[in-house]
């Protein structure tokens, strides 16, 4: 037992740990980007003295509203973002469904992984070697077909937004099925399914009826997430998307990176107008949720125990089946053309092959595989340990799970993030570092810390809190118990958080081209340069280092716990 007065002491550090991190996650996170979006405002309504523009004034709205096909890139957003994240959710909840008590959430994540660990722009150049006209299905299609030519079909970059859709949903997938099995674990769900078990209940009805009401609340934040970034997603929108126009914040990002600066005026209009639509499609879906919930009681209160249907079980598996060897392809495109020399169409495989793109100084891949894990790897460190410190005055203080702090950390998820990266470069310029190593690994942890309190949180506040009460009962302080218990009980939990957040960090885009001011060239920038490129043989080698370094990682947090607890089951199995 431990001693009252030493609980109260106990208390007020985790009180004064948990105050400390919630400061340094306000001043850091929060703050910059309520004056980021400020900045964004500004210059959305004219306001920029530095261009010798004086608001307020509408005339930069007029001027997008002026724009040729801004209507078309508007519904292309919201049409690509809202059918993706539909899409994603549905085959999530299937897959989930049919394999929740078929494997455990250890070996799904690791089953998982190369998916999860490829960051998007890799994904999407893989994507658009293997759907383009003279891509491998088309190959494989050609000698049926009788094609000698690539057909003048647009797989990719078609105008209904068709690829970047099936690249949405690719990605977004396995992130939405960890999070449905992860969530099954919690809240004493398991008994209720046992309950519908013997009443009788089949799989499907078992879901949509009982399951899906219960985690749906602990995953909405992850699914408004999967959403704001569907609709707002900038890399795989230029590999993948319609390109004439495009979609709303690819036009943003062309008009913020113009010659002219007086296009930043219209750029932060459309950076707000994304900001928007983002917020009134989360609206939307929250209505949606109170309709969906007031028919589902009716439809409840029927007690239909429903059909089996094994052929809609069959299918979302083969759905997910599907995707998974899509996504195979798309990685293994990228390495095959990395060295292909001679590949002429309908051939399957290149007639020659050659070391030149691995070997031509002039590419740089290796000062940009460098650059990207230092920086991947300071974000990663600084958001692992802000986390734990987070959990760990919870613990400490006794803290109830906060969802207003949650929804501060998530924040830099659910807004667009050329919303207020433009405004969070100009404070960068005003503090004197924007365009250097120290901003862009700023600005993307931003981003690694709310997926790895995601990946985190869950697992940290399941640990069985008999183990701390035994060591506090044998006279560990806090401090020892965090580090002799918690830390090595959790340690394949941290491990997979941090390969999340590495993985994370490797694919972004926006923050490393603004913070970065161009200057800081990582595997995720050059790749979406040389996408539009005619050689992709070049493109192919930075693509393919951009997903073996979250690979790598993702081996690394699998292969520690394995080799240091070999001997050690229970703690095996915790991981």
């Amino acid at each position: 037992m431990i001693h009252p007065r030493a609980r109260t002491v106990e208390q007020r550090e985790g009180r004064a740990l948990r105050s400390f991190v919630f400061a340094i996650v306000l001043i850091g996170t929060v703050l910059p980007i309520v004056m980021g979006l400020m900045e964004t405002a500004n210059a959305a309504f004219g306001n920029l003295p530095a261009i010798g523009s004086v608001g307020p004034t509408l005339e930069p709205w007029w001027m997008v509203v002026n724009l040729p096909g801004i209507g078309k890139s508007i519904g292309l957003s919201l049409w690509t973002g809202a059918v993706a994240t539909l899409l994603s959710l549905v085959i999530s909840v299937g897959g989930a469904a049919a394999l929740y008590d078929k494997t455990s959430l250890g070996k799904l994540r690791k089953r998982l992984s190369p998916i999860l660990a490829t960051p998007h722009a890799a994904l999407a150049i893989g994507l658009a070697f293997v759907l383009a006209p003279s891509g491998w299905i088309a190959r494989l299609l050609a000698p049926g077909l009788g094609w000698m030519t690539p057909p003048d079909v647009a797989t990719v970059h078609d105008p209904f937004g068709g690829a970047l859709i099936l690249g949405l949903v690719i990605k977004e997938v396995p992130f939405l099925l960890l999070m449905l099995i992860a969530a099954v674990g919690q809240g004493g769900i398991q008994q209720h399914i046992r309950a519908a078990r013997s009443l009788g209940y089949t799989t499907l009805s078992l879901w949509l009826k009982i399951v899906l009401p219960l985690i749906y609340p602990l995953v909405r934040l992850p699914v408004f997430a999967v959403l704001a970034f569907s609709l707002s997603v900038v890399d795989m929108a230029i590999i993948l998307g319609p390109s004439n126009p495009p979609t709303l914040s690819v036009l943003g990002t062309r008009l913020f990176f113009a010659p002219d600066p007086h296009q930043i005026l219209p750029a932060s209009a459309i950076a707000l107008l994304q900001a928007m639509l983002v917020l009134v499609v989360l609206a939307l879906c929250l209505l949606a949720e109170k309709a969906i919930a007031h028919f589902g009681r009716a439809w409840l209160g029927k007690g239909n125990r429903g059909a089996s249907f094994p052929l809609a079980t069959r299918s979302v598996v083969g759905l997910c089946a599907a995707l998974a060897v899509l996504s195979g392809l798309a990685l293994l495109s990228l390495l095959v053309w990395s060295f292909a020399w001679r590949w002429s169409f309908p051939q399957l495989l290149p007639e020659s092959w050659s070391l030149f793109a691995w070997m031509q100084p002039a590419t740089g891949w290796l000062g940009a595989t460098f650059t990207t894990f230092a920086i991947a790897f300071a974000s990663t460190a600084i958001s692992v340990v802000l986390a734990i410190l987070w959990l760990e005055g919870e613990d400490c203080g006794h803290f109830n799970r906060a969802h207003w702090a949650e929804l501060l950390i998530y924040l830099p998820l659910l807004l667009p993030q050329l919303t207020f990266l433009y405004g969070l470069n100009v404070l960068a310029l005003r503090l004197g570092f924007s365009g250097g190593l120290t901003a862009v690994i700023w600005g993307q942890s931003l981003f690694v810390f709310p997926y790895i309190m995601i990946a985190l949180s869950d697992p940290w506040r399941a640990l069985d809190p008999r183990l701390t009460k035994a060591a506090a009962a044998l006279g560990a302080g806090q401090m020892r118990r965090l580090f002799a218990v918690k830390l090595p009980c959790l340690l394949s939990p941290i491990l997979a958080a941090a390969a999340i957040g590495f993985a994370v960090s490797v694919a972004q885009y926006l923050p490393t081209l603004f913070l970065g001011a161009g200057r800081v060239a990582t595997l995720t920038t050059e790749a979406v340069t040389l996408s539009s490129g005619s050689d992709r043989r070049v493109a192919g080698v930075f693509a393919f280092m951009q997903a073996a370094l979250p690979f790598i990682a993702y081996l690394v947090a699998l292969g520690i716990p394995a080799g240091l607890y070999r001997n050690r089951r229970g703690l095996q199995e915790a991981g």
